[in-house]
């Protein structure tokens, strides 16, 4: 079951045997896209910032959490697993940040020292989607880089933000894709699907 407003997220559980520690967002993809029943706990990334960046290392008691997990399709190829953010915007040669539209599809909270989505949770069945326009000036978008720091970067009038549990970004030419801080390719449309509690971690 998805979070609900106002009750606590997991159940504290003794430290399952076997527990594998992975060091980042991209990991605990990977280990969840292997679909193993190895129970997995993260102690760095940005989801990791999101769940309160509790080192689990020495801690006999922790919290199982159920998770949203996102899939995510790249100009139609098979679906890559995610469970922090995605990340479309223009190569480096059209400007990257700084020229064109950028999209945050964000499950975590933070984008490094960027908190991106301060109102989203990682097990609300959703996930935000932030669109920068295309026509924003450098000097703006400079402005808002600053203002992400402290998640004071919202309302603002070239920011579109919407939450669904299915987003679909189109391109008029290929934009590069970042899948939880990893380069997945270029492409002109990448679809993004949530699953609902698609899996448990502990943190």
């Amino acid at each position: 079951m998805t979070i609900k407003p106002n009750e606590p997220w997991g159940t504290e559980v003794d430290r399952p045997a076997g527990l594998v520690v992975v060091s980042g967002d991209a990991a605990l993809a990977d280990h969840l896209a292997a679909d193993d029943g190895v129970p997995v706990g993260v102690s760095a990334g940005d989801l990791f910032r999101t769940l309160g960046a509790r080192p689990i290392t020495d801690r006999a008691q922790l919290r199982r959490l159920s998770l949203d997990v996102m899939y995510v399709s790249v100009d139609g190829g098979a679906p890559v697993t995610a469970v922090a953010h995605v990340v479309i915007r223009s190569p480096w040669w059209r400007g990257g940040w700084w020229q064109g539209p950028v999209t945050l599809v964000m499950n975590a909270e933070f984008i490094g020292d960027w908190d991106v989505a301060p109102r989203g949770h990682p097990n609300d069945g959703r996930v935000e989607r932030f669109d920068l326009d295309a026509t924003t000036s450098v000097r703006q978008r400079w402005a808002i880089g600053q203002r992400l720091a402290s998640a004071s970067h919202l309302p603002h009038p070239s920011i579109d933000r919407r939450t669904a549990r299915r987003h679909t970004v189109e391109r008029a030419s290929a934009a590069d894709v970042w899948v939880d801080g990893r380069h997945a390719g270029r492409a002109r449309r990448v679809d993004i699907d949530v699953v609902a509690d698609g899996a448990s971690i502990y943190a």
